[in-house]
């Protein structure tokens, strides 16, 4: 009887070790790459098949850690998916996202595939270790237009029967808030013609949308009254009776303003997930404490 509570004892004390030795060993990441998002059983033309991929980024010695879903920018005309470098070692997932551009594709076809990958993430992150109430989409220029619009207009996203209030929170970084200027565009509107209207994420402002941090530059040195556009949205969200939007203008720099956005970023994810009992486990390199744009 002894021999066998010492027993017990001796391998309750090593799983102890084992696992203290696991959570102080560092993160190490793995990349699968070339994934296809679209739904199974899908017809598909061979464009969709060419650009409707997406590569997972992840933390492959942890689990119960929230990923950031990642659109490119570029006019929704150009661009391509990838890991920034600045959101890499961070204790997170990061999903990058191709989607398809005009004008082999016109709206609402690029909307449709921001929110396929979306959906595809929420189905699938687990497998990889992710916790699905942690997922964060966010995007620069074009790509936070497509933050904003799947995450205020719930249509995109329930065609994949999610609800976008799943989301935990959407960073738009620098986008539109008005129609983007690629769907002007195709409508023959100048790019500096003000409209809104179904296609824009100010028609879809509501009081139960997921938590919103947004980032522009400098209002002195955006374009076409970015920071303007965006402090607007702050507004009309919280007229609307949303509580919990924050704009962060980062001073000194212009429309490429990722690299100095992530700090913030990256913060104010941990602080939603603290709120909500889903605190991320340390990192080992977390993002830092102060804030990287100029003062």
């Amino acid at each position: 009887m002894r021999r066998s509570l010492l027993t017990l004892a001796l391998a309750a004390a090593l799983c102890a070790l084992a696992a203290a030795a696991e959570k102080d060993a560092p993160i190490t990441y793995r990349t699968d790459s070339d994934i296809s998002y679209l739904a199974k059983g899908k017809e598909a033309t061979p464009y969709q098949q060419e650009r409707c991929r997406l590569d997972v980024y992840y933390p492959d010695n942890r689990t119960g850690f929230a990923t950031l879903v990642w659109f490119h920018g570029g006019g929704l005309k150009g661009g391509n998916r990838s890991i920034p470098k600045q959101l890499q070692g961070k204790g997170i997932a990061v999903v990058g996202v191709n989607y398809r551009l005009y004008p082999k594709v016109k709206c609402p076809g690029y909307l449709q595939d921001a929110a396929a990958a979306v959906a595809w993430t929420f189905h699938n992150i687990e497998k990889y270790g992710g916790d699905p109430r942690k997922i964060y989409v966010t995007g620069h220029s074009a790509g936070g237009y497509l933050t904003s619009m799947i995450g205020l207009d719930k249509k995109w996203l329930a065609e994949s029967g999610i609800d976008a209030n799943r989301i935990a929170g959407l960073i738009p970084l620098s986008g539109h808030t008005i129609t983007h200027m690629t769907v002007r565009e195709e409508r023959g509107i100048p790019a500096k013609q003000p409209v809104v209207d179904e296609f824009a994420p100010l028609y879809h402002v509501r009081p139960d949308a997921s938590p919103i941090l947004l980032i522009t530059g400098d209002r002195e040195m955006e374009m076409l009254g970015r920071y303007e556009e965006n402090a607007y949205f702050m507004r009309m969200l919280k007229i609307n009776g949303h509580k919990d939007v924050t704009l962060y203008e980062i001073q000194g720099y212009g429309h490429g303003m990722f690299e100095p956005a992530v700090a913030p970023m990256l913060r104010w994810m941990q602080a939603q997930g603290s709120q909500a009992g889903l605190a991320p486990k340390p990192a080992g390199q977390g993002a830092s404490a102060s804030d990287s744009s100029p003062k």
